[in-house]
C-alpha cells in the first residue's frame, strides 16, 4: 500500500497520490487504444480524443456522485468533503453509467456511427480499469476479505483494511470483529461508531510491533483489486478477438456484427463484479444478502444479454427479407 507515490518538498510539501497517478495513466492507455481501434474503423482519431475527454469528466463525476450517494453519512457534515475527491472515494459503476450517457450525447450531436464507436469504447473501457485498480490497490481501498491464502495480502496499521477488521460490522452481518484490538491500542470513535486506531507514532516500541509484526497485525485478506485488474485484461484481450473476428467476418453472419462487443462488456463485466463483490469485504450489505454493486453487476449482465439478443434478432428478421 503506497497512496502516495513521492513527495514534492520544494512545492510546499505536495505529495502526487498513487490513485489518481494510474487514473491517469488508464485515462491515457484507454485513449491510445481508442485512437488505434478509431483508425482502423475510420473514425476520426481527434474526434475521438474529444469523446474520450467528455467521457473522463463526466466518469469521474458520476463515480464520485454514486459514491457521495451511497454513503452520504460520510458527508452530512460537511458537504466541501464532496469535492475533496483527491481523499479517494469513487466507484467504477457510477463512472460507467454517466460515461456512457455522455458518450451517447457526443455520438447523436457529431452524427458518430454508435455502434462502431461503443465497440471500441468497450474495449478502450477496460483497458483503463486495468491501471485504475492498480490505484485502488495502492490506495489501499477496495480490499478483500480475510483469507489463509498464500497470495494473501496485508495492508498496514491504519489502513482502510485495518480499521475494518478492528471493528464489528452490523451492515455486513458481521457482529464482532476480526481482530480484537486492545484499548489502550484505540484513539477516538467516528460519526459511524468505529473506532479508529492511535497514530502509529504515538504507540510504544513493544506496541509498535505488536501492530506491525506481532499479534496484532493487519489480516491477510484477498488481493480483490488485483483480481479485477486482471479480470479486465482478460476481459479488454476477450472482447478485442471478439471485434477483430466481426471486422473480418466476410460471412455476415450474426453474432458477428458491429454493436455486439459493446453488450458483451456488459454481459461479461457484470459477472465479474457480481463475483468479485463475494470476496470484497468493503461494501454493505443491501437488499438482502448482496451489495448494490452485485445488483448492478447483474443489472449490467441483463442489459447486455438484452441487448445481444435484440441485436442477433433484428440481424435475423432483415437476414430474412
Amino acid at each position: 500500500m503506497h497512496p502516495e507515490l513521492l513527495r514534492i518538498p520544494l512545492a510546499g510539501g505536495l505529495s502526487i497520490k498513487s490513485y489518481g497517478t494510474f487514473m491517469v495513466i488508464g485515462f491515457l492507455a484507454a485513449v491510445w487504444v481508442l485512437r488505434r481501434l478509431a483508425k482502423r474503423e475510420g473514425l476520426d482519431p481527434n474526434l475521438i480524443n474529444s469523446v474520450a475527454l467528455y467521457a473522463l469528466i463526466a466518469g469521474i463525476a458520476g463515480a464520485r456522485l454514486f459514491y457521495v450517494i451511497h454513503y452520504w453519512q460520510d458527508f452530512r457534515d460537511d458537504w466541501l468533503e464532496v469535492f475533496r475527491i483527491w481523499r479517494g472515494g469513487l466507484e467504477f459503476l457510477g463512472g460507467v453509467l454517466l460515461a456512457l450517457l455522455v458518450l451517447l450525447i457526443c455520438v447523436r450531436r457529431w452524427r458518430l456511427p454508435a455502434a462502431r464507436l461503443l465497440d471500441i469504447c468497450a474495449i478502450g473501457l477496460m483497458v483503463g480499469l486495468v491501471f485504475g485498480r492498480i490505484g485502488c490497490f495502492l490506495n489501499g481501498c477496495c480490499f478483500g476479505r480475510p483469507t489463509d491464502l498464500p497470495w494473501g495480502v496485508r495492508f498496514p496499521y491504519n489502513s482502510f483494511a485495518y480499521i475494518s477488521q478492528i471493528n464489528p460490522n452490523p451492515k455486513r452481518n458481521r457482529p464482532h470483529p476480526q481482530l480484537e484490538l486492545p484499548r489502550d491500542y484505540l484513539d477516538y470513535v467516528d460519526q459511524d461508531g468505529r473506532w479508529h486506531p492511535r497514530p502509529l507514532e504515538q504507540l510504544t516500541s513493544q506496541q509498535r510491533y505488536e501492530v506491525t509484526e506481532g499479534h496484532y497485525r493487519s489480516l491477510p485478506v484477498h488481493p480483490t483489486q488485483i483480481y479485477e485488474s486482471i479480470a479486465a485484461f482478460c476481459i479488454a484481450g476477450l472482447l478485442y478477438l471478439f471485434w477483430s473476428h466481426a471486422r473480418s467476418d466476410q460471412q455476415g453472419r450474426r453474432l458477428y456484427k458491429a454493436g455486439m462487443t459493446f453488450p458483451l462488456m456488459f454481459f461479461s463485466y457484470g459477472l465479474v463484479r457480481f463475483m468479485l463483490e463475494f470476496v470484497r469485504d468493503d461494501n454493505p450489505y443491501e437488499w438482502g444478502r448482496f451489495t448494490i454493486s452485485q445488483w448492478l453487476g447483474l443489472g449490467l449482465a441483463a442489459v447486455g444479454c438484452c441487448i445481444w439478443v435484440i441485436s442477433y434478432l433484428s440481424g435475423r428478421s432483415r437476414s430474412a427479407r
